[in-house]
C-alpha cells in the first residue's frame, strides 16, 4: 500500500525543516518580556540554577528530553537540578517545591498531569520565580511564564496526511477500516495529537470511504490513560476479538504515540491474521524504529528533542538576562487562566524510506542503537 513516491517527494523538504530546527512553524516569531525573578540577580547568566522537572524514566524519550537539556543547561554555564517523577503528581510536586527552596532561578517542567501542579506553581509564582512548560502544556494557572514544545497540532495533521496519502483516499475506491488509539487524557498534547489527525481524516470518515469499525471515534473513547503500552494493548485486543476475529480486514491503526503504537503491535501480533495495517506513532523511539525497519509500524513523527532542549535553553538565557523572549505563538495555548506565549517546533515524519536520513545522518541515532 505504501506509496514510495510519498517519500521521495518529502524527503528533501523534511530535511530542510529538520536542519531548521524550531520556529518553522508559519507564525511571526516575537518577543515577550522577560519575566521578572527576585531569586537571581539582575543580568543573572552563568551559575545561574535551573530546576528540570521530567514525569517519568519510563518512556525513552524523557530520558532524552532530559539528557538533553541538562547537557545543553551546563555547557551554558548553569547549574542544573534534574528530576524525574516516576509518573506520579505528588513526586512532582514535591521536587518542584525542593528545586524551589534550594534556590531555583528558573522553572522547566514537563507536567505528569497539566492542572495537578497548583501548590508548587503557587510557591514558584510567590518567588517570582518564572516556568517554563515543556512540551506539555500546565493548566489553569497564572504562574506559567512560557510554553515550549512542538506544533501538536501539527503532529496529528502529519499522522493523518501520512494516512491520507498512503491510501490515496482522494483516488482509491474503499471503504477501508481504521481504528484510533489516542493518548493520555491529563496530558493537555493528546487533544490536539489527535484532533490534527482526525481533522485530516473526517471527510473520508463522514463519506464512508474510511470506516470505523468499533465506532470508537471521540478521544474520550480512544483515549489511554499514562499512554501505557498495556493499556492501549488491552483496548487493542478488546477491539480485534469484538470486531475482527471473523476475518475483517484491518487497513488502518492510527496511534498518537510510539508506546501506545507498541501496545498496538503486540495485541496484533498475537490476534490479528489478516493483511497488516498502516500504523503511526510519535516520537521515533529505538523500538518503533525497529519495528518500521522490519515492517510493523508504518511511521513515527520525529520530535527532535535536540532542538526543543536549545530553545528553552535560548529562553532560559533571555529569562536570566532580562531580555525578550522569543515566541512564535500568542494565540493558541490557552491554559484555562492565560494563553501562554509559546514557542512551536516544527515535526516532520520518518519511516522505513527515509529513517536514515532523518535519524542517523542526523546523528540522532547511530546505526547499531537500530540493530
Amino acid at each position: 500500500m505504501k506509496k514510495r513516491i510519498l517519500a521521495a517527494l518529502l524527503s528533501s523538504a523534511m530535511v530542510v525543516t529538520l536542519l531548521a530546527g524550531c520556529g518553522a512553524t508559519g507564525a511571526e516569531t516575537t518577543s515577550e518580556p522577560a519575566a521578572a525573578t527576585e531569586s537571581s540577580d539582575a543580568g543573572a547568566g552563568a551559575g545561574s540554577k535551573v530546576g528540570v522537572s521530567m514525569p517519568t524514566k519510563d518512556l525513552q524519550r524523557w530520558n532524552q528530553d532530559g539528557a538533553n537539556m541538562e547537557a545543553d543547561l551546563k555547557a551554558a554555564g548553569y547549574d542544573v537540578d534534574l528530576q524525574y517523577a516516576s509518573n506520579d503528581v505528588q513526586t512532582q510536586v514535591s521536587q518542584i517545591e525542593n528545586m524551589i527552596s534550594s534556590g531555583a532561578n528558573v522553572l522547566v517542567i514537563a507536567a505528569i498531569e497539566g492542572s495537578s501542579l497548583g501548590e508548587a506553581l503557587d510557591m514558584a509564582k510567590e518567588a517570582n520565580i518564572p516556568v517554563i512548560a515543556y512540551d506539555r502544556l500546565i493548566m489553569n494557572s497564572d504562574a506559567v511564564s512560557y510554553y515550549a514544545t512542538f506544533d501538536n497540532y501539527k503532529v496529528g495533521t502529519v499522522q493523518g496526511t501520512y494516512v491520507k496519502d498512503t491510501l490515496d483516499l482522494d483516488n482509491a475506491a474503499g471503504p477501508f477500516n481504521i481504528e484510533f488509539t489516542a493518548g493520555d487524557p491529563g496530558d493537555n498534547n493528546a487533544g490536539f495529537f489527535f484532533n490534527g489527525a482526525y481533522d485530516v481524516l473526517k471527510e473520508y470518515i463522514d463519506a464512508g470511504k474510511l470506516n470505523v469499525v468499533s465506532g470508537q471515534k471521540t478521544f474520550d473513547e480512544v483515549a489511554t490513560p499514562t499512554w501505557g503500552s498495556d493499556v492501549a494493548q488491552k483496548r487493542a485486543e478488546d477491539i480485534l476479538s469484538s470486531y475482527y476475529a471473523d476475518g475483517t480486514q484491518l487497513d488502518v491503526w492510527l496511534c498518537s504515540n510510539d508506546s501506545t503504537a507498541l501496545g498496538v503491535e503486540t495485541a496484533l501480533a498475537a490476534n490479528y491474521t489478516g493483511n497488516y495495517p498502516i500504523i503511526t506513532g510519535q516520537d521515533c523511539d529505538i523500538e518503533n524504529t525497529k519495528n518500521m525497519i522490519a515492517g510493523k509500524q508504518s511511521m513515527s513523527v520525529f520530535k527532535d528533542t535536540r532542538t526543543l532542549a536549545s530553545q528553552v535553553v535560548k529562553m532560559v538565557g533571555q529569562i536570566l538576562t532580562g531580555a525578550t523572549v522569543d515566541v512564535n505563538d500568542t494565540t493558541t495555548y490557552d491554559n484555562g487562566v492565560k494563553v501562554v506565549p509559546s514557542y512551536l517546533c516544527d515535526p516532520v515524519f520518518a519511516d522505513a524510506n527515509n529513517y536514515k536520513e532523518i535519524l542517523i545522518d542526523s546523528g540522532y541515532y547511530t546505526e547499531d542503537q537500530l540493530k
